[in-house]
């Protein structure tokens, strides 16, 4: 029997995104491959422009592919319709965004439950819910607040609230701490962290920040749109020429 922690959630396959400007073409990812196992925390980590945030949203499927494959639990998600991947990204997938994207006309509550609503739970259900889940990020005392009530570092964790409240197998989270000071930024990293493990959730996050780097069980390094190299911390690093061998021979990376 498989070992559900040995499962790859997540498969990326020669993918390439190609942007045209005029005559000049840009190549913002070039041909990267990688897997990503269930319950793995995973972390895209590059400088500003190094076509991390852009293999993100490929990998969510909010931009398209100019080639490859990206197989999310066994579908290839850019072979879908926009309303399949649209249901897709409701069954399974949760977001932390850097900006927050919340709703600043509605209480923490309402932005908690807003993932609920489209999945259709029934009201009560839906407000315990949202409410347990802004007590569970320590935001108790907060429920009825306005996003502009509130500190950015109270902002992000209803952002983390409403991302985790449908217990999603995936939680995409680009640059989730980019917005806040180093205290708040640990904390936050150390929530999201706590949670995935709690739920065995898979973490896929972007970060140009080598201390929240630190938090991944994988760090897979971007550098103009390839990949550097792939390291385990606290375990040797892996170099692509390596990783190439390694698929090829069938053995794994990391003995």
């Amino acid at each position: 029997m498989i070992n559900n922690m040995e499962e790859n959630i997540i498969e990326v396959k020669n993918v390439k995104k190609i942007y045209r400007m005029g005559k000049e073409r840009i190549c913002a990812v070039d041909d990267v491959s990688f897997t990503i196992k269930r319950g793995e925390f995973c972390c895209l980590y590059g400088a500003s422009g190094s076509g991390k945030s852009t293999l993100l949203n490929l990998m969510a499927g909010i931009e398209k592919l100019s080639g490859g494959q990206i197989i999310i639990k066994g579908k290839n998600i850019h072979k879908m319709s926009e309303k399949g991947l649209a249901k897709f990204r409701q069954d399974n997938l949760g977001f932390v965004f850097q900006s927050y994207n919340l709703m600043n006309s509605m209480t923490a509550l309402e932005n908690v439950e807003l993932p609920l609503i489209f999945k259709r739970v029934k009201t009560k259900k839906r407000k315990k819910l949202a409410r347990d889940m802004l007590i569970k990020v320590g935001l108790g005392n907060r429920l009825k607040h306005r996003p502009k009530e509130m500190s950015g570092g109270q902002q992000q964790r209803v952002g983390i609230a409403r991302a985790f409240v449908s217990n999603p197998e995936i939680v995409f989270a680009d640059e989730p701490t980019g917005n806040l000071d180093s205290k708040t930024s640990q904390e936050v990293m150390d929530l999201i962290k706590e949670m995935s493990k709690q739920n065995h959730q898979t973490i896929v996050m972007v970060t140009h920040d080598r201390r929240l780097a630190e938090y991944a069980d994988k760090i897979i390094h971007i550098f103009d749109g390839k990949i550097e190299n792939i390291e385990y911390p606290h375990k040797q690093s892996v170099t692509v020429s390596e990783i190439t061998s390694a698929e090829h021979t069938g053995e794994p990376v990391i003995a």
